[in-house]
């Protein structure tokens, strides 16, 4: 499977990204927050790749892209996809995006829908009251040394540009107040996205599941489809699935995720 890497220039961060496979629409994997496109999607990736091109990258201050003196929010790193898309010279992807990463894809899709063939957001809610509780405080809470033996740890250590304790520690604070003060999308957003969606969550994830229930019933989901017909937007709840494994099931995901991009 061919795979090209490289860096774009992007409002001040060194954006790393890497293209996989050809043909089709291409889909753009965006990462959760402590992940990189590896820790993701490197299960993932031959699969998805295979007839598509894929086109994956690094959000600031993970895997092999630099941080920078700006805080992590959502309006920043979407900032940053546009103008990854608009350097690589691509018109319209199909977007998939985890955590952090579906937090970016649901804002792509609702303010640069010319952007979005179709999107699925995974892992993520629309609004404060579809987080857990304990959500908040476990994230704005988190120390470097819980990290000490962890995948997250080795792997920053492996290839950020700055691997230290210390610049990792910066990222954990930036992660804590992610997107701090905002409000979220309204219904009426959600109801309005052109793009059909593909909602996946786990069954014990950090997005409560009535939550995501309402995100399909706003996109013309939750009807009875031999009387009116499969809705284009949909949702998957994964079993036996947390929000740290949310995409582990790796045959399952990519049933799920290619049935709905090649419907």
């Amino acid at each position: 499977m061919s795979k090209q890497t490289g860096y774009a220039d992007v409002n001040g961060v060194r954006m790393y990204y890497e293209i996989h496979g050809s043909g089709g629409t291409p889909l753009l994997l965006l990462h959760g927050g402590l992940f990189n496109i590896d820790l993701q999607f490197g299960a993932l990736l031959p699969g998805l790749a295979e007839g598509r091109q894929v086109i994956a990258t690094d959000f600031q201050g993970h895997g092999y892209t630099t941080d920078v003196d700006r805080p992590l929010g959502t309006v920043a790193l979407a900032s940053d996809v546009v103008g990854l898309l608009e350097q690589l010279g691509v018109p319209q992807v199909d977007l998939f995006g985890f955590s952090v990463g579906g937090a970016v894809a649901l804002y792509l899709t609702i303010k640069h829908p010319e952007l979005v063939r179709k999107a699925i957001i995974s892992s993520v809610s629309f609004g404060p009251s579809g987080d857990r509780a304990e959500n908040s405080g476990a994230v704005g809470s988190m120390k470097v040394d819980m990290l000490a033996g962890t995948p997250m740890e080795a792997e920053y250590l492996a290839k950020s540009p700055h691997p230290d304790l210390e610049h990792l520690q910066t990222l954990l604070d930036k992660l804590g107040s992610y997107d701090r003060g905002t409000t979220g999308w309204t219904d009426d957003e959600i109801r309005g996205i052109a793009a059909p969606t593909l909602f996946t969550v786990g069954d014990c994830d950090a997005v409560k599941l009535e939550h995501a229930v309402r995100f399909l019933q706003l996109r013309g989901g939750d009807v009875n489809g031999d009387f009116v017909g499969v809705p284009t937007s949909q949702l998957a709840v994964f079993p036996g699935t947390t929000h740290f494994n949310g995409l582990a099931r790796t045959a399952l995901v990519h049933d799920v995720v290619t049935t709905f991009l090649d419907a």
